[in-house]
């Protein structure tokens, strides 16, 4: 087999990225809907767990905020000092980025992921020294809440009203081999915060009147599940074979232009697809007969009525001109996964096109040979 020198060098690349991906430490990032869910601590007793496992576990950087359940946990655990340093007259301190490099722990506990480090650090974010860390080949356990995720931060300010100034790219997560999500209800989160369990007495009142309403619990916690379930599919997509993949259940409507039943075929395919709360298509096919300039205007209107009607159910409407009904409905079906094709019953008229065409039959045996299913509606 001839190479020319781009796919040469693509082939490179890609074996170079393997390599490094073998290299590289795992990075698991715990996240949640907000402060005082308990990702700190559910980090920590993990590294209480993998120490008692013989694993080479350290504290790279922790934030208790002073919340007595989780400063009780990091006893007993290999704490890596953090680097003291001077910044605008006051002492502070940072994660020590070289130490843990040099100490190479098998496993490294880094919260706060989304902080900005102090000026003149070798990164300007915590989440640039974390790649560094799995990189260098040590892995990583971390956090974050969801309103520091980039993508999301203005649906975040208009759910809190607050601007949230520390945040991280969304390829930080792709980044990452696990992300779990550490969920509590509102009025869990809202009872951990009277009982002095998230911030001190005094501060409760404010936090209440604030960011800790049940209203706002309840959608960033929505925002928090529908990440990680984002990042969840994008795994299994990237990660899974597609011949052993568990396929989600994708519908496709088949409407001609003058179809009386089509309106039924919409509304039963959107019914199904709610019920599977899956994703689904209306598939419209455009014969030579039935360019704009052969059929008439009412047939016309009835054809974007229910296109019109499909998008608003939620379906996203595909249009293909071609004159092979039954072959374009196969390649379609294929191309967008589908699961389940729905159509009418015999005697209308769409049905009765594809049954006069030859590849009808070539349809069927195709279809006994997959995972596909043919719904006949009434």
């Amino acid at each position: 087999m001839i190479m020319d020198e781009e796919n040469k060098e693509q082939s490179v690349e890609h074996f170079l990225e393997l390599i490094k991906r073998s290299r590289r430490g795992k990075f698991k990032i715990y996240i949640g809907m907000s402060a005082g869910v308990g990702k700190t601590y559910r980090m920590l007793l993990e590294a209480h767990a993998l120490l008692r496992s013989g694993i080479d576990v350290k504290i790279g950087y922790i934030e208790t905020h002073n919340r007595k359940e989780t400063e009780a946990l990091i006893e007993g655990l290999p704490v890596i000092p953090r680097r003291k340093l001077f910044y605008k007259g006051k002492e502070l301190e940072e994660m020590d980025l070289k130490a843990i490099i040099s100490l190479r722990p098998e496993v490294v506990i880094v919260d706060e992921l989304a902080h900005s480090n102090i000026e003149g650090s070798q990164n300007e974010k915590r989440w640039q020294d974390v790649r560094d860390i799995f990189n260098a080949g040590i892995n990583v356990i971390s956090a974050v809440n969801i309103q520091h995720i980039e993508s999301i931060n203005e649906e975040v300010e208009k759910i809190t009203g607050a601007s949230i100034n520390e945040r991280i790219p969304d390829k930080v997560l792709q980044l990452a081999d696990e992300v779990v999500n550490i969920d509590l209800t509102a009025d869990e989160l809202i009872d951990r915060l009277k009982e002095g369990k998230i911030y001190d007495e005094k501060k409760i009142p404010l936090a209440l009147g604030n960011f800790f309403q049940a209203e706002r619990l309840l959608q960033l916690r929505e925002l928090a599940l529908r990440e990680v379930a984002h990042q969840l599919e994008r795994k299994i997509d990237t990660e899974i074979p597609k011949n052993i993949k568990l396929r989600p259940e994708l519908f496709m409507a088949c409407i001609s232009t003058n179809d009386e039943s089509a309106k039924i075929i919409i509304r039963k395919t959107a019914r199904l697809a709610s019920y599977y709360r899956s994703k689904w298509y209306v598939l419209y096919v455009q014969t030579s007969n039935e360019s704009s300039d052969k059929i008439n205007l009412a047939s016309q209107r009835h054809l974007i009525n229910n296109l019109k009607m499909a998008t608003q159910l939620g379906g996203e409407v595909l249009k293909i001109k071609s004159d092979n009904i039954a072959k374009t409905l196969w390649e379609t079906a294929e191309k967008y996964d589908i699961t389940t094709i729905c159509i009418g019953k015999p005697r209308f008229k769409f049905y009765q096109l594809v049954m006069k065409t030859a590849v009808f039959t070539q349809l069927l045996k195709k279809m006994s040979k997959t995972d596909i299913d043919l719904v006949i509606l009434s």
